[in-house]
């Protein structure tokens, strides 16, 4: 399952670097806007213990975590809707991917220039999210307009113009259309879904300071959904030998890097979770939705798995590890054979078959 996540902001607030922490990639982070016109995109494997302790029993040849997209797009400013600073282009790029990271910054740093002259973070999430909301109120005028040449119905008609002016009216109202309530007609559905609106995606704030007193109860955002991290120190700590990181983590007092939290912060806000294959050849984790089928967590491996699935063979990460391995939780009867109907678990491994 390819993840891609984008990550957003104005100019000159850490998302370069924050980028070249979560790559080690040499990407240019230079004291100017625009320095960041194509997308720079990073494969980051997802921190994951699970693996370890696995292939601790199975003696692998070969361990594969799982792996999301960062993609650094460029800074946007006031009127990128209407182009300005590059904006349309930079706007595409947000449209394919699956979940937005808004980095705002808090950090002082004279040497550090803002693009607007100032410090405040509540006024960089309201230029950001005022541009993106615009574009996508002209998404839904457009669509509105096409709407007159599709050969419908008089009330398929009305339906259809009265739930897009809906959508309109909340987007107006300065909402993001992720908040926008889901409709229970599956053609609604399919009509948002086929709007790739910038806004229905699900946003994490990540809040660049290199003060702790942060005052995140200002920003009048979801807790859970809002990260601080000193982004400068995050690439310094990239940058060390792993048992170094680890170290320098443990001398900070921190259970883990601010990177790791990055990473699983965005796994729960897209609402993925892991499951494993396990074997001689190849020990390896997997991303699926919460609550998928495990014929749908076959296709993931290969196509033909869930075209011809028959039953899964399912233990649970802490069974599997109580007894040794593979054999250990089959004698102990720990081993279930599950159908199509069964949804895969957090940590689930599994042996899949098929014809």
């Amino acid at each position: 399952m390819n993840i891609s996540i984008g990550i957003i902001g104005l100019p000159n607030v850490g998302k370069s670097t924050l980028f070249n922490a979560l790559t080690n990639l040499s990407v240019d982070s230079s004291n100017y806007p625009f320095c960041t016109i194509e997308p720079n995109k990073g494969i980051v494997k997802v921190p994951d213990d699970n693996l370890d302790k696995i292939n601790n029993i199975v003696n692998s040849a070969n361990v594969v975590p799982a792996v999301v997209e960062f993609v650094d797009i460029a800074g946007l400013v006031k009127g990128a809707s209407k182009g300005a600073g590059l904006g349309n282009q930079f706007l595409s790029h947000i449209r394919e991917v699956a979940a937005i990271v808004h980095v705002i910054r808090q950090f002082q740093d004279s040497q550090v220039v803002h693009v607007e002259g100032r410090i405040n973070p509540n006024s960089d999430i309201e230029t950001i999210e005022t541009e993106l909301i615009i574009k996508d109120i002209a998404t839904i005028n457009k669509r509105i307009e096409n709407l007159k040449q599709q050969k419908l119905s008089v009330q398929e008609y009305k339906d259809t113009l009265k739930w897009l002016e809906e959508l309109e009216s909340f987007l107006s109202e300065g909402q993001l259309a992720t908040n926008f309530p889901e409709s229970k007609e599956e053609d609604f559905q399919l009509l948002r879904k086929s709007l790739f609106l910038l806004t229905d995606k699900p946003f994490l704030y990540l809040l660049n300071t290199n003060d702790s007193n942060n005052n995140i109860d200002n920003l009048g955002i979801e807790q859970e959904k809002i990260l601080t991290l000193n982004i400068k120190l995050e690439q310094e700590l990239s940058e060390l030998p792993a048992d170094e990181r680890s170290d320098y983590i443990d001398e900070l007092g921190l259970q883990t890097s601010g990177i790791n939290k990055l990473i699983q912060k965005c796994y729960s806000l897209l609402n993925l979770i892991s499951f494993y294959t396990a074997g001689e050849k190849e020990v390896r984790a997997w991303t699926v939705k919460r609550g998928v089928s495990v014929e749908v967590a076959a296709g993931v491996i290969h196509s033909d798995f869930q075209k011809n699935f028959i039953a899964a063979e399912v233990v649970s990460l802490d069974d599997f590890i109580e007894n040794g391995g593979w054999n250990g939780a089959r004698e102990a009867g720990k081993i279930r054979l599950e159908g199509r109907g069964y949804s895969v678990q957090e940590n689930d491994i599994i042996i899949f078959k098929h014809n």
